[in-house]
């Protein structure tokens, strides 16, 4: 976890400073026990938690000024965004061929 605070240096001076958690004091799921419901709406959780850590990390101003205001940053999320979802389907396709095969063990209808 990556977090930032702004103090008095002890040079008098206010500093914004950068702070990282070096161990996890936190809980932690067990996904491994969870049904499909449960794990669904971790991911969710996990997401929304994802996007807003991503979402306080930047100056909205400066990140707008650096895309400017073409679509090419668009286009390239776009872009992206079917390259990745391709890929997942050549996965998929894959660990289904490995368990028709038997080379993965597959648990249905959990």
């Amino acid at each position: 976890m990556l977090g930032w605070l702004r103090i008095a240096a002890v040079d008098g001076v206010t500093r914004d400073f950068y702070q990282r958690q070096l161990w996890d004091g936190k809980g932690s799921a067990i996904v491994e026990t969870m049904s499909p419901h449960t794990m669904t709406i971790y991911a969710e959780l996990c997401g929304h938690a994802l996007a807003k850590a991503h979402a306080r990390s930047g100056d909205a101003i400066a990140i707008g000024s650096y895309l400017g205001g073409g679509d090419s940053f668009d286009r390239a999320m776009a872009w992206f965004a079917e390259e990745y979802a391709d890929q997942n389907e050549r996965d998929y396709d894959a660990l289904r061929e490995a368990a028709a095969s038997g080379r993965v063990a597959v648990e249905r209808n959990l």
